[in-house]
């Protein structure tokens, strides 16, 4: 067995592996150790002899494109890494493998683009010029024909603006000569610069589906079936609506969504989706045709603290496969069938916003249920936006710190970017690895420094107002300087409880943004997030009880 040198950097290893691999693989490792720092090039160890025996060629230095391996993980079996494949890009909100083994992708200023993940090299194929790009508005969804050969179309969601109307519009391209031409418009549907929702896929009956955020707060469009908003629509790939869809002459397909961010079809023809909540559950669902999820009406499970079992039950509500409070921002998903890693295989892969991590939600035979949840790179690579994953089950994921809203710490020097996970080898190996880390499982406890209203107010509320309290620009209010904040105590929970509605030119107290209750919350951890708050970002520290919650909770509850 051969391979191409590619530097004094790269040691190639062929690791002959019998039953006792590991063993073996240690005293092969420390005989050659020395040897090792005078090496150049590349280095192969052999030497099995037995008939007992299997070979496994693992370069742990380098992706197959020759990208350096910038993290190693051991799973059960498999060990994992990624390589950066390219790079300083603007926010790639969606990116699907496509014809002749591309990547295609969308970014949010208006471009897109074909990326070569063998070479990195990026070709651009369209740049939309009325695109209005504002928070989370942009050029957002794509989806490409699935017999593109006969059929060279490309379907594309971007918002526009006219003078103060915000158009979120679905368009159809065709591809000839390496660009896109012949914009043909398929649906124009009221936009805003939050929950536009947004994604693309088409299904395994060939047809396009299309996810749109409710545009709210302060609206019902999600449960009302004549808004096109807060829903998932079903068109014929002609841009025609289907006879067999709900509702004659409508592409409403399943109503009650808040905003979705991401959508993939898994085995079975099963269509999932993520979705944000509110203040509290962020969800996945399994989606059904002519069915309601809810929004506004219940959030999460219909049981639980943000339930409503009475509309559950009268409209037949689905509740969410999983939900998780804090929430997430869960963003990306895309359904996981290789044995490539087979650890990972029946799983729906996720990647989050606020808690910058990717996923892995193992399913039951039937895929209806999530039995298992393991988090990987978390806090790592900063926002992931997106993902897709390749025929030979390699998985890319996209970064979304040149946001509207990076985390602390973000943006880097390199981002955005759009990062290979692919598999290096099996935990034989794993003694030549020593930077391998284990994923941590949901569930296990997560050490934070602070107190417990720092933790607190990093789960709640740090994604908007931000670990040092400056917030966002037209966005999130700075807590410093805050009259609220540096006012009387009652007034401060009495926000808390009553929040701040998106005023009517769609801004909440002077920003873009609104505030939820957090009603939902003791009255021990508002104590302490308040607390926290004081101290940090008010003139005059001060600490806040729970006792002083409870009588303004009572106060509220009676008016």
């Amino acid at each position: 067995m051969t391979a191409k040198d590619k530097g004094a950097n790269k040691f190639l290893w062929k690791v002959c592996i019998e039953n006792d691999g590991k063993n073996q693989l240690e005293k092969m490792k420390k005989r050659y150790q020395k040897k090792l720092l005078y090496l150049f090039g590349s280095l192969f160890i052999m030497g099995c002899k037995t008939d007992n025996k299997h070979s496994e060629t693992v370069d742990i230095f380098h992706d197959s494109s020759g990208n350096p391996i910038e993290e190693w993980i051991a799973l059960d079996s498999t060990i994992i890494g990624r390589s950066t494949v390219a790079e300083n890009l603007d926010v790639p909100w969606e990116i699907t493998w496509g014809p002749e083994d591309n990547i295609w992708f969308t970014e949010q200023g208006g471009r897109v683009s074909r990326l070569d993940p063998n070479t990195g090299q990026v070709h651009v194929l369209l740049e939309i010029q009325d695109v209005f790009r504002k928070r989370t508005t942009g050029l957002l969804g794509l989806a490409i024909h699935p017999d593109f050969k006969k059929s060279p179309y490309v379907f594309l969601n971007y918002t526009t603006k006219n003078e103060e109307t915000i158009t979120s519009r679905l368009m159809r391209y065709e591809y000839a000569n390496d660009t896109l031409i012949n914009p043909k418009t398929i649906l124009e549907i009221p936009g805003h610069t939050a929950h536009n929702g947004t994604r693309l896929t088409i299904s395994p009956d060939k047809k396009l589906m299309w996810a749109t955020g409710d545009i709210g707060p302060d609206v019902d469009n999600a449960q009302n079936v004549k808004s096109l908003n807060g829903k998932i629509l079903r068109f014929n790939l002609d841009g025609s609506i289907p006879d067999d869809n709900p509702f004659a002459n409508s592409p409403v397909w399943s109503w009650g969504q808040r905003n979705v961010q991401g959508m993939a079809y898994g085995a079975k023809g099963l269509l999932y989706t993520s979705e944000h909540g509110d203040a509290t559950d962020d969800e996945v669902n399994l989606m059904q045709k002519g069915r309601n999820y809810g929004w506004p009406n219940v959030s999460g499970y219909c049981n639980d603290a943000t339930g409503n079992p009475s509309f559950c039950k009268d409209s037949a509500v689905v509740e969410p496969m999983k939900a998780w409070t804090p929430t997430i921002a869960p963003a990306g998903i895309d359904y996981y069938a290789s044995r490539s890693i087979p650890e990972w295989n029946n799983s729906l892969l996720l990647v989050t916003l606020k808690e910058s991590d990717f996923r892995v939600l193992g399913l039951n035979g039937t895929g209806d249920s999530i039995v298992s949840e393991t988090i990987l790179f978390d806090n790592v690579l900063g926002r992931i936006r997106d993902l897709c994953i390749s025929p030979k089950g390699d998985v890319f994921i996209s970064t979304s710190n040149q946001d509207w809203n990076p985390k602390e710490g973000f943006p880097k020097e390199t981002d955005d970017r759009i990062i290979r996970i692919f598999r290096v080898g099996d935990t034989a190996n794993a003694a030549l690895l020593k930077q391998v880390s284990k994923g941590k499982e949901s569930g296990e406890e997560v050490k934070m420094a602070g107190t417990a209203g720092k933790k607190s107010y990093n789960m709640y509320c740090a994604a908007c107002h931000k670990t040092d309290g400056k917030g966002v620009e037209n966005s999130f209010p700075s807590l410093i300087g805050s009259d609220i904040v540096n006012g009387p105590n009652k007034g401060l929970i009495r926000f808390t409880f009553g929040g701040a509605a998106r005023s009517a030119n769609g801004a909440a107290d002077g920003y873009g943004e609104a505030m939820p209750s957090f009603a939902f919350l003791s009255d021990a951890d508002i104590a302490d997030i308040l607390t926290f708050i004081k101290a940090e970002f008010a003139e005059e520290a001060e600490k806040i009880t729970a006792d002083e919650v409870l009588k303004v909770r009572t106060e509220y509850a009676e008016k």
